[in-house]
């Protein structure tokens, strides 16, 4: 009900919504599939992505869901205060080797070498080793390439799928109702 703002938008998020819940009722250890979930604020796409984690999850599957905020802190806490204990290693280890990696709110950390460094890491070898993941971000090709750098863009752009949300804000419509 909240995409009947254009009977495009609905049909477009309806293929949308089609495409990702067909995705992960269908997720195997076999499969392979990068998404970029991409648009404004509130449109539904880490209401989706945490949809597709947990029946990814309830089949028996790894699922590590993390805002880039996070992971990047967890590198920075291995890297800056040389943490090796078990906990830590097994955190940074998942963001590598999960079944699917989901990360949230892409964009919105501090963006610098280390950081560059560290995401063109996770998705250079998660790419490598066959490993799904989904990105969600607010923002669009060109930002992610002055953001990130060719490298990354290059990376997201090509071995990932663009799933472009459009629509108003879900969350002011629930306010005004």
């Amino acid at each position: 009900e909240y995409y009947r703002d254009s009977a495009a938008n609905y049909e477009k998020m309806k293929r949308v919504l089609s495409g990702l819940k067909n995705f992960a009722e269908g997720f195997s250890k076999d499969t392979y599939s990068n998404y970029i979930l991409m648009g404004a604020t509130g449109l539904g796409k880490t209401h989706l992505s945490t949809s597709v984690a947990k029946t990814v999850i309830e089949n028996g599957y790894d699922v590590k869901y993390v805002t880039a905020l996070n992971m990047i802190g967890d590198f920075e806490n291995k890297r800056f205060s040389n943490a090796s204990d078990a906990e830590t290693i097994n955190k940074i280890s998942r963001y590598y080797y999960a079944e699917l990696l989901i990360i949230d709110d892409f964009g919105t950390e501090l963006s610098n070498q280390f950081t560059v460094s560290c995401l063109y890491d996770v998705i250079n070898m998660r790419i490598n080793n066959r490993r799904s993941t989904i990105i969600n971000t607010n923002l669009n090709h060109g930002e992610i390439e002055a953001k990130y750098g060719e490298r990354i863009a290059s990376r997201l752009l090509g071995e990932y799928l663009p799933v472009v949300f459009s629509g108003t804000d879900i969350r002011k419509q629930k306010l005004m109702k």
